[in-house]
């Protein structure tokens, strides 16, 4: 079963300097027919005006992962870490027992655009945790890039929770097979771009739950950047 979840009905908040919209429920915009997808919680598509951003703020027991498309993002928190993502680099924030951090556009001059997920995790209370790491282009070049997962597997930082996420920029007319082995599910986000998966046909910010599929392969339209989660 693909079950779609187009970008034109996702919630948005907009407030001048951030224009997020919300795959699933998500602070003042709730849903409850959209409440997450296994244990994906969050898929936020956000775009920070240059200079401005997130200031302290706290978490806990959630395993957030950011992920940037253009722009750079400053991240601090109160493990101490501090870091400046770029496209190709992913952070994991393992929020545990509790967290506080900021994030805001690097830039003065440039946007930035990102996205922002959180998946629940196996166990709460773990101690915190956070971890970016850099990931060459040519890994996701019309192929699969796996950027997080539960055991660290291919170098990626690891998350709590039985949960793989990959990306990949497919160009147009690439096919590309969704590997999704027996009893698993997927959630597959077209971050830019267009794809048809399978036959049906994806834009930018659309998302398609997948459950008790085979023989998946997305096309590219136009140049796509896609986000993959492969979910117990």
């Amino acid at each position: 079963m693909i079950t779609i979840r187009p970008s034109a009905e996702r919630g948005e908040t907009n407030i001048g300097w951030l224009d997020s919209r919300h795959t699933f429920s998500f602070n003042q915009y709730h849903d409850p027919k959209h409440m997450g997808f296994r244990a994906l919680r969050v898929i936020n598509d956000d775009r920070v005006s240059p200079g401005m951003g997130f200031g302290r703020h706290g978490h806990s027991n959630m395993e957030i992962i950011t992920w940037v498309i253009t722009g750079a993002l400053e991240h601090q928190d109160s493990t101490g870490a501090k870091a400046v993502l770029r496209p190709g680099a992913v952070q994991r924030m393992s929020a545990g027992s509790g967290i506080q951090h900021s994030e805001y556009n690097h830039s003065k001059t440039e946007p930035v655009h990102f996205y922002q997920i959180w998946i629940q995790p196996a166990e709460n209370g773990v101690p915190p945790r956070f971890e970016d790491r850099e990931f060459a282009a040519e890994g996701r070049q019309n192929r699969w890039q796996l950027i997080t997962s539960p055991d660290g597997r291919e170098d990626t930082p690891p998350i709590e929770q039985d949960a793989f996420v990959s990306v990949a920029d497919v160009a147009p007319g690439v096919k590309l097979p969704i590997p999704l082995a027996s009893g698993r599910h997927a959630w597959l986000q077209v971050a830019t771009g267009s794809v048809t998966l399978n036959s049906v046909h994806l834009h930018a910010g659309d998302g398609a739950a997948i459950s008790e599929e085979s023989n998946l392969e997305v096309t590219g339209i136009e140049q796509a950047d896609l986000i993959l989660f492969d979910l117990a």
